[in-house]
This record gives structure tokens, sequence and C-alpha cells, in this order.
């Protein structure tokens, strides 16, 4: 009996959640197509309006510049003294004082050191008094040739008697001659226990300290005085650079620029000075050398530097920033920007680049502007716009 009431009720709540169910599906389809039906909508609208300034790409853009362009030959190079001497000793003796320090500058003909001057100054005397000697008897012969003479005349004394007194004055005089420059060679020997500098320069490191015995034919001096204002370059170019530098010297002094080995700042300026007689056959190089004031003190021997030779200048050429040089399968070419702020693909014909400006042959015109940075994100009439308002004034130089 209490079966069936039982069975109905069950029936009857699972009627409700089918139609509860059911409801559910139907309210979902309906929100959907809302949904649907109003993206349409929407991008229907947004069809209809205007593409924005959003929608172009942000780019760099710099103008064609008209100046005056160097070009440059670069080469590798080593820093070497204008001049460098081994002072050393002429004369030998023991090393009395030394006058310099180390690292000091010097000028030409200042005191580095004395060796001791007493044995020279003894034999200075020594033909000295030897000289003396000879001159007096040198007047004692020249007297006696004079009183020889006069007897003759008188025809007391022979002329036999006067040749022979003739003769020994002749040689007192050749004895008086030799005594002067054995005189003469022991001022030079005292002259050369003082050691001066032989030029303006920079000392070295002291080899020798004072009171040891030095030699004329020792191997080592005393030190190294080196001349570095001015100083000189030694640096390679290729030898298909050969005739360039040639043409370049023809028509003038050459500019040349030390740098260091990053080309992060000019250390000098100076001019080259000559072309070596010999191309290197293994390395297919020719040296060159260059002369630097180096006032500062920037350049120092043995460094290694790089040389930047200026070939020519080009006078009036059109230059880009080198980054706005494209090369594509047809050659080189680079984006204009038209009047409406459109890419526009153009063809050129590049000439030397040095630093970040590179020179246009033809292609470009002194009113046009190019897109500097961004290239990767444009195509041929896409829409741009400069995303730094002030990179369109002007590019950016050397």
């Amino acid at each position: 009996m209490d079966s069936e009431p039982k069975t109905k009720r069950g029936s009857a709540r699972r009627t409700k959640k089918r139609a509860f169910a059911g409801m559910t599906v139907a309210a979902l389809i309906v929100g959907g197509a809302l949904v649907a039906d109003s993206l349409l909508m929407d991008s229907s609208e947004g069809a209809d309006q205007p593409s924005t300034s959003a929608s172009a790409v942000p780019v760099d853009i710099a103008t064609v510049e008209t100046a005056n362009f160097p070009v440059y030959l670069n080469g590798l190079g080593t820093v070497e003294p204008f001049n460098e001497v081994a002072v050393k000793t002429r004369v030998d003796g023991q090393l009395q004082k030394v006058f310099f320090t180390e690292g000091q500058m010097v000028k030409q003909g200042d005191l580095l050191a004395l060796i001791d001057p007493r044995p020279f100054q003894a034999a200075v005397d020594q033909a000295a008094a030897k000289i003396q000697q000879d001159q007096a008897d040198l007047a004692n012969a020249q007297y006696l040739l004079s009183k020889d003479q006069k007897l003759v005349k008188q025809g007391v004394s022979t002329d036999e008697t006067v040749e022979t007194q003739q003769s020994q004055v002749n040689q007192l005089l050749a004895q008086l001659a030799q005594d002067k420059a054995a005189k003469e060679s022991a001022d030079v020997s005292l002259s050369y226990t003082e050691i001066r500098s032989p030029i303006t320069g920079r000392t070295g490191i002291r080899l020798i300290d004072a009171g040891n015995q030095v030699h004329a034919t020792d191997a080592t001096g005393i030190v190294t005085v080196t001349q570095t204002q001015p100083i000189s370059v030694v640096s390679t170019l290729r030898e298909q650079d050969l005739s360039s530098i040639q043409d370049a010297m023809s028509k003038g002094a050459v500019q040349v620029t030390a740098l260091p080995s990053d080309s992060s700042k000019i250390l000098d300026t100076g001019t080259l000075s000559l072309i070596d007689n010999k191309i290197d056959a293994d390395s297919g190089t020719v040296k060159l050398k260059s002369t630097f004031p180096n006032r500062e003190g920037t350049l120092w021997p043995g460094q290694f530097i790089v040389l930047r030779v200026l070939q020519k200048t080009l006078q009036n050429a059109l230059t880009v920033p080198s980054s706005a040089l494209q090369r594509g399968p047809d050659g080189f070419y680079v984006y204009v920007v038209d009047e409406n702020n459109k890419a526009d693909v153009r063809k050129v014909e590049p000439g030397p680049i040095s630093g970040n400006r590179a020179v246009i042959i033809s292609g470009l015109t002194a009113t046009d502007k190019v897109i500097a940075d961004g290239q990767y994100r444009v195509r041929d009439g896409s829409l741009v716009s400069a995303a730094n308002p002030s990179s369109t004034t002007t590019g950016k130089g050397n």
C-alpha cells in the first residue's frame, strides 16, 4: 500500500529536475546569443571608424644631413720614443755621485752623474806642465838660433851651425804641438767624468748605484733617457691602402689621430711622418711612422693604440645615421618617411662609413627623412610615428 505513493513522489521530483535543467540551458543559449550580438555590433562600429595614431609604428626618425665628411683609414700601432739614449760612461772610474731621480724629466745638458775626476785632473795638470817646459825649451832654442844667425853675418859662425840650431827649434815646435794635443785629450777625458743628458726626456730606472766602478766597455749604462715630447707611433696599413696614403701625402701634411684600443676617446692628434720603404710580404702590410706632440703625456712608449689616418674629406656629402642603412637581396636601402608619415623603401648607393654616420652617394636628397631605428617592425607603406620627436630634427653626429 505504501510503495505506490513513494513511487509517484520520486517520479515528480525527477520531472521537476529535468524542467529546471532545461530552463538553465535555455538561459545560457540566450545569454550567449546576446553577447555574440554585442561583439558583432562593437566590431562593426570599430570597422566604420578611421585608423588612429595608436596604430602607427613608433620609430626613430632622422633627417639627411649635408656636411664635410672625413674618410679615415684605421691601423694598429705601437708608441715609441722619438729618441732613446742609453747613458753610459766614456771613461773608467768610480761612480762618485748620481744627480737624477728615477722618472725625472731632464733637459739636454743636465748633469746626471759624476765619475771621480781626480785621476783625470792630474793628467790635465801634467800635460799643462809639459807644455810649459816645451815653451821654455823652445824659447831658449829660438834665442840661440837668432844668435847664430848674427854670428854668420859677422863671419864668426858657419851656415852648418845655423841649420843645426834651426832643426832643434823645429823639433821643439813639434814637441809643443804634440803636448798641446795631449793636453786637449786630457781635458776631454776630464769632461767625460761629468755625465750629462744628451737629450731632453724622461729618465728610467737607475741601472747602477753610486760607489760602483764603471767602465767604458760596460754593456749596461747608468740610465736610459727617452724623449716623449714629441713622440712617435709606428703603425701598419694594408698594402691596398698604400696608393691612397701616397696621394694624400702628395697634397700636404696628413693628419693622424691616436685612439686607445677600444677607440673610446682621442689621445692625441699628429701628422704622418713617413711611409716605410718596403711592404712586408708575409703580412701584406706597410709600416707608417707618425709624430705626435704629446703635450699632455697621454701617449707612453710601448703603448698599443689604434691609428686613424685622414685619407681625404668629402665636401658637402649627404649623410645618414649608419643604423638607417639596411641591406637586402637587391642591395642597400633605407626607409624614407614621406609627408603622410608612411615608410617608403628607397634603394641607395652607400659611400664610406665612419663612426655612426654613413655617406649616401645616390638615392636620397637633403630634404628626406629616414628611419634610423625600429625598422624590424616596419614594412613598405607602414604608418610610422616618431618615438622621440626630437630625433626628427637631426641625426646623431660622429
